[in-house]
């Protein structure tokens, strides 16, 4: 089992970690492998390149010559008959050639008047996309982005998928509408399949299922992935073995063992068809006990695997922690780290605009090479540029700079924005996702009993925070370890800062306020 520690180590638990996975061998089959690579890999892979290949210009006949309006509707005969067997023969092919000699199947699909939408997990990675050469190549969703990749967007096309960007609020609306739409089609479009994890896993548990499968309140079909191997190579999950070595490791066996489950089909509660969420819940539960593992809230929020607590999303791995170990590769020491974020504090005080370039970053850190700044960047931004306050805060708070006070203090200052000493709910979701170090999107539920107390005032956020029992325990996941000290990753300490009460919680004229090393 893995360990992981929620925000930066706070409190830290033994138990399945959905969201690492490595291959382990031992000599022996380190030696068989490479013999067997040597000679299967390239044959292999040259053949389930040749089918995928073969597959591009067929996919793209099925629409040719047909208007956008023609193209909005579910593709009917000959375009139907004559393309749809040849995708699924090649599509079955390229499985064939990867390791898939045979598909096993369990229990009886669903048609599509009986449940519009087949739900698979676990999501292990690529190669569960053979699911789709099993239940006769429903639809998918797919990120409007992967239309521009060579074969992949004209596969699309010919699956006529629902694509959405999700950077875009307006392409999500238009996606649910889709969604519903055909879901509810009354068998007018053929039927769907989605993975409602949303991301890949271990499959030594089931994460929290996202509710776009079940937002039409129609009926579903459970779909269970098994792959009884004795060496586990198809799953590419957020940390661990690359999809390159995915393939590597599946291609090299002789074969691998995949069977497909057709659980009976779920139909929702009026109480389930109201609530999309619960819906989704109660399925989760019910593949998890079939296939034996636990049903977790652990998500993928952003760029960090998190898991769920009272609407917050708490990182199981923080970003502030892998920053730490990269100074440390650095020789930061704990007053040099606090010296940094003091003078990061500042500027955020005196500018309006917070977003930092990789060069800005790596002139904050006195750094001579931009690699370490652009590693820090992508743990908490998906482009170049990061909020400087996510990092300073988020730092702060997993390094133990600040007591939760003095840390509160500055946040609160940072985040309201009228200078009114008041909290908007925007300025809150931007308040605690500094603090974690990740997006925090569902602040509502928090943003309401803030509220109940009333004026959402810093003295009001602080007794929230430490008065009621879920905030409480936020509270003490973050700034309380065994032993008062902070736990790094490598077992490491940084002492804990004091409470000041100088302006914006800095704690002295230069900013340190410890001096002991990392070691």
């Amino acid at each position: 089992m893995e360990r992981f520690q929620r925000c930066r180590g706070a409190s830290t638990t033994t138990t399945a970690h959905p969201f690492v996975h490595d291959v382990k061998l031992t000599g022996t089959q380190k030696a068989l492998m490479i013999s067997l690579g040597c000679i299967l890999f390239p044959i292999r892979v040259a053949l389930a390149v040749l089918f995928f290949l073969l597959m591009w210009p067929i996919a793209r006949l099925r629409l040719a010559g047909l208007s956008e309006a023609d193209r909005a509707r579910p593709v009917e005969g000959w375009r139907r008959w004559l393309f749809h067997p040849i995708i699924l023969f090649l599509s079955r092919g390229v499985f064939f050639f990867t390791g898939f000699l045979w598909i096993k199947v369990k229990g009886r699909q669903a048609t599509q008047q009986e449940a519009p939408v087949l739900a698979v997990a676990p999501h292990s990675g690529f190669l569960d996309m053979l699911v789709l050469c099993v239940s006769g190549l429903p639809t998918v969703v797919s990120r409007s982005e992967n239309t521009k990749l060579p074969v992949i967007g004209a596969l699309l096309e010919f699956n006529q998928s629902v694509l959405v960007s999700r950077k875009d609020p307006e392409s999500r609306r238009k996606c649910v509408t889709q969604i519903k739409e055909r879901l509810t089609s009354s068998g007018y479009w053929p039927q769907m399949l989605m993975f409602p994890e949303g991301t890949t896993t271990n499959g030594q548990a089931l994460i929290k299922f996202k509710p776009g499968a079940f937002l039409a309140g129609v009926p579903v079909q459970p779909v269970l992935l098994h792959y009884p191997n004795k060496l586990d190579t198809v799953r590419w999950t957020w940390k661990g073995i690359s999809w390159l070595e995915c393939l590597w490791y599946t291609t090299s066996q002789f074969y691998t063992n995949v069977t497909v489950e057709f659980l009976p089909v779920y139909r929702p509660s009026q109480q389930e068809k109201e609530s999309p969420e619960l819906y989704a819940d109660n399925v989760q539960k019910l593949m998890a006990k079939a296939l034996g593992v636990p049903a977790t809230g652990y998500v993928m929020e952003g760029l960090f695997p998190a898991t769920k607590l009272g609407g917050l999303s708490l990182p199981l791995e923080s970003p502030a922690g892998e920053t730490l170990k990269l100074l440390k590769c650095h020789s930061f020491s704990i007053a040099q780290v606090e010296t940094v974020m003091n003078t990061m504090i500042e500027y955020c005080h005196s500018k309006q605009d917070t977003m930092v370039t990789v060069e800005q970053l790596t002139s904050f850190l006195g750094l001579t090479d931009e690699k370490t700044s652009a590693k820090i960047c992508s743990l908490y931004s998906k482009n170049d540029t990061l909020d400087l306050r996510h990092l300073c805060l988020s730092v702060c708070t997993a390094a133990g700079l600040r007591s939760p006070e003095a840390l509160l203090h500055t946040a609160f200052t940072m985040y309201d924005s009228d200078g009114d000493g008041l909290l908007s709910a925007v300025d809150l979701s931007g308040l605690m996702a500094a603090l974690v170090g990740v997006p925090q999107y569902n602040i509502a539920e928090m943003y309401a009993e803030l509220t109940t107390r009333g004026q959402p005032t810093e003295a009001a956020l602080y007794d929230l925070l430490t008065t009621h029992p879920t905030y409480q325990k936020f509270l003490n996941e973050c700034f309380q370890s065994e032993g008062g000290g902070l736990a790094m990753a490598d077992g490491n300490h940084f002492p804990k800062g004091k409470a000041s009460s100088n302006n914006n919680g800095i704690q002295n004229g230069n900013g340190v306020a410890n001096k002991k090393d990392y070691d």
